[in-house]
């Protein structure tokens, strides 16, 4: 199948690409690895940030301050500009498509307070608007033209001359590896939070493929230490306690019956103060005994149902056990307004790093940013693809994952693979998590290389290729341990703490270290791990080698 766009992925920014890319003269497809809609967005309960006359300038310049605020030191000030002022723009055309946003007594669109937020700016359908969205941009993109390619797992993209070509991919339903040649190609295909397996509100299928993609295209991943913990997730079962339900007012308190923090605090400093209380050997709860009953089937019917289906509370009437989680991941491909490295190969959603979320992600500004760069990825890949011919494919990267998959049915296991993905979810989370050290990263760094080497005999015991689900997920834990590397590496090499990232034995941050990380793997398991150079330090750099040459 050969078509002008390829969108990997089908969250709120592959949607958004794909329906700005999407024109009665070309051809545009999304590829999703599963179900079209079980993504991170639909999950995404709480909100999307937006000041909504988009002549308040004020109102917007305070978003604009107030993420800024939030990146700790490592924002892109003209994609944080862009993305606040597209906002108001973002949330009219989600309405012209057909959202339904909750409204006040008025007839507006109602908003309500977020974490790391000075005013309320989060518009919300109920404790549900990332469901509500995803359902709007799928029967738009529908109607559009748009196609859709599921359960298609994307194993490498092809170039030719450092311009896309194509993508290679495992069919599933009968394991078959397909090229489907590209003018150009959008990477939307969701974060890595996923790897923290029993301890995430992700799926377990979020194994940061995009980002190990990226990494053998030889591009640039980035902030990759970044792992955003959501101060709330059931302590039973991970499942997501939206930051509405503080916005609205929940309380957090100890099993002393204590406040310990602002619950409107950004969500690194909440789940650092959960932690805490945690590892005192305290209880700690969110407490929505005081909001009426009227206000939490209304506003949080979600959580309402799901605490009385899964944990068997009331939470009218009592506390519910909370945790920190890993949620979102920061880092990811090196993207400039969406443009990779490789011409005609853009990033967006949370695979991609704009430079909109720094060091920690303010609570709504995901969907916000998966919907604006989203936008802004479909219009450049429908721009490049104008007037362009389709390259020839590489065929020896399509014979290398032929004979990767063939590998993997051909010989008998001696391994299990979903006893090893546990184990690096569980590795992750008490080494990599909310607390990291040197010497809690040189463990967590030794484990995850020898899965990694142990991969090598990894096989399907099912030895079918109809629908076999045993190789997408020897696939995956292939990807999730590149991704698992980088990060403790990226996490090594800062020696400072900064935002959603921890260090125990470097508690405060570090002036000289203002700056991002990037990681690029030179060959398999060989990775390059450097500061990247701030404006100011590349600016004395030029002046001083000009000085050299005169």
């Amino acid at each position: 199948m050969i078509n002008d766009v390829v969108i990997v992925g089908g969250g709120i920014a592959g949607l958004m690409a794909a329906i700005e890319a999407k024109t009665h003269l070309n051809k545009v497809v999304v590829v999703t690895k599963g179900n079209l809609f079980r993504s991170n967005s639909s999950l995404a309960s709480g909100g999307i940030n937006a000041v909504l006359d988009p002549n308040d300038s004020a109102g917007i310049q305070s978003h604009i301050k107030d993420t800024i605020k939030g990146c700790f030191g490592l924002e892109n000030k003209n994609a944080i500009t862009y993305m606040c002022n597209r906002a108001p723009h973002i949330i009219e055309k989600l309405v012209s498509y057909g959202v339904e946003f909750d409204k006040n007594e008025n007839g507006e669109i109602a908003q309500r307070s977020f974490g790391g937020g000075s005013s309320k700016r989060t518009c919300y359908v109920g404790d549900k608007t990332g469901a509500a969205i995803m359902q709007v941009l799928i029967k738009k993109a529908k109607s559009a033209g748009v196609k859709f390619m599921v359960n298609t797992f994307i194993m490498n993209v092809t170039t030719l001359e450092n311009r896309i070509s194509g993508v290679v991919a495992l069919r599933r339903s009968d394991s078959s590896i397909i090229v489907y040649p590209a003018k150009s190609v959008i990477l939307a295909g969701g974060g890595y939070a996923g790897l923290y397996r029993g301890y995430s509100t992700n799926a377990q299928d979020y194994s940061g493929d995009m980002i190990a993609i990226a990494l053998r295209a030889g591009l640039n991943v980035k902030d990759m230490e970044f792992v955003q913990f959501h101060p709330t997730g059931m302590a039973k079962s991970t499942y997501l306690v939206s930051e509405a339900a503080r916005g609205e007012g929940g309380y957090l308190v100890n099993d002393q019956n204590e406040r310990f923090v602002n619950e409107l605090e950004t969500r690194n400093v909440v789940s650092f103060a959960i932690s805490k209380q945690i590892e005192a050997g305290r209880k700690v709860y969110i407490d929505l005994r005081h909001l009426s009953l009227e206000q939490i089937e209304t506003k949080l019917p979600s959580l309402y149902k799901a605490a009385y289906m899964q944990a068997g509370i009331d939470i009218s009437k009592e506390l519910l056990e909370i945790k920190p989680v890993a949620h979102y991941s920061m880092g990811g491909i090196e993207a400039k307004m969406t443009k990779t490295a490789i011409e005609g190969l853009y990033a967006c959603g949370e695979c991609a790093v704009q430079g909109v979320h720094g060091a920690n992600r303010l609570g709504g500004n995901s969907l916000l940013d998966g919907a604006v760069f989203g936008e802004l990825a479909g219009q450049n890949a429908h721009k490049f693809a104008q007037n362009r011919e389709f390259l020839p494919i590489d065929y020896n990267m399509v014979l290398k994952d032929q004979r990767l998959v063939d590998w993997t049915f051909d010989m008998e296991s001696t391994k299990n693979f979903n006893s090893m993905r546990i184990s690096m979810g569980k590795t992750l989370f008490n080494l990599v998590g909310i607390h990291r050290s040197k010497e809690s990263l040189e463990r967590a760094y030794d484990y995850i290389n020898y899965l990694r080497k142990e991969t090598v005999s990894l096989h399907c015991m099912d030895k079918g290729r109809h629908n076999n689900v045993e190789l997408v997920s020897i696939l995956e834990l292939k990807n999730a341990l590149e991704v698992a590397e980088a990060i403790i590496l990226s996490a090594s090499k800062r020696e400072e703490s900064r935002g959603s990232h921890n260090r125990d034995d470097f508690e405060k941050d570090d002036l000289s270290l203002k700056k991002s990380i990037l990681i690029n793997e030179q060959k398999k398991g060989y990775f390059k791990v450097w500061y990247e150079d701030n404006l100011f330090h590349s600016i004395i750099k030029r002046i001083f080698t000009n000085k050299q040459r005169i």
